[in-house]
């Protein structure tokens, strides 16, 4: 994800600017660099098992989070691709697609996930390989889409050997983003790991990960907006109308600020119900109702500063 924001800067500059060809080039060149970068990553998650006992993970915990991260590398690969497609879309202001494709593939992901899960006993395993299929199935949608309709026609003309070309340009961009993007993903993921070692690590493990995955659902909201605000900034850029750019970016600063403070407001309501969205673990419920105040504090500044990046 992080790497793949460099398109937004040089597709949508490209699109303001009527360059409409070198949207295709950048991304099939953003396309072949994060499919490389993608195998060491792969290595890295068929030996999580191994890692996390050498840094004194609980057996049990570490054995189940190693096979599942094993059955969840083809994700790397569709992820990478993905995240490609849909800011060459998003660029060109080609929303529809992506939201009618995100769209049949949850609807499918849901019946994956049932027969792997449960219909074939496959557990763990089952959920990561449904994940896998599911970021697949969204991938061949929007590369046919991409290849057959009509609005794609100026954007993507077919694979060119200038792809090939002018990659420190795009590493220049997209390394900076990509770091920013983990420093601030391994930060929530340094917490469930630092969990796992306090003296009850399957509660302290389980809350901090329930509080983790409502924040990040949470943070589309403001990611959404970071997104937009980037093309347009990008697209008003391109076409050398620095007013428009400033225009954007305050329009996405008033919504993040606005997003934030309602849900984070809508969280302190909730919080005494939000852990049954999760668990009907009585203690894990009450221990979230804690934490909550917390996450909404954090909802409205990870808001702001998602935007202002």
């Amino acid at each position: 994800m992080g790497m793949s924001t460099a398109l937004e800067t040089l597709c949508g500059q490209s699109y303001g600017a009527k360059q409409y060809h070198m949207l295709g080039t950048h991304t099939q060149r953003a396309m072949l660099i994060l499919s490389l970068i993608t195998i060491p990553l792969a290595i890295i998650l068929a030996n999580t098992g191994s890692i996390l006992s050498a840094v004194g993970q609980d057996p049990e915990i570490s054995r189940a989070a190693g096979v599942y991260a094993c059955y969840m590398i083809p994700t790397l690969f569709a992820y990478a691709i993905l995240q490609c497609l849909l800011r060459f879309l998003r660029t060109q202001n080609n929303i529809f697609p992506m939201v009618l494709s995100s769209g049949i593939t949850t609807l499918m992901h849901v019946f994956i996930c049932w027969i792997l899960v449960f219909k074939l006993s496959f557990g763990n395993k089952g959920a990561a390989l449904a994940g896998s299929i599911s970021y697949w199935i969204n991938v061949l949608i929007l590369a046919f889409y991409i290849k057959f309709s009509p609005s794609c026609v100026q954007t993507w003309t077919g694979f060119s050997n200038e792809s090939l070309y002018e990659v420190l340009p795009f590493l220049r961009l997209a390394v900076p983003s990509a770091v920013m993007v983990c420093l601030e993903s391994w930060s929530f993921q340094i917490l469930v790991f630092l969990s796992g070692l306090l003296p009850n690590p399957e509660l302290e493990t389980s809350v901090i990960t329930i509080c983790i995955n409502t924040t990040a659902i949470i943070l589309m909201i403001p990611f959404g907006l970071s997104s937009a605000a980037s093309i347009r900034v990008s697209n008003e850029l391109g076409a050398e109308d620095p007013k428009g750019a400033r225009l954007a970016a305050r329009v996405a600063l008033v919504l993040g600020v606005s997003e934030g403070i309602l849900v984070g407001l809508a969280l302190v309501l909730m919080r005494n119900v939000l852990g049954y969205a999760y668990s009907n673990d009585a203690s894990i419920i009450r221990y979230v109702s804690t934490m909550v105040p917390i996450l909404a504090a954090s909802n409205i500044i990870d808001g702001v500063q998602c935007v202002l990046s």
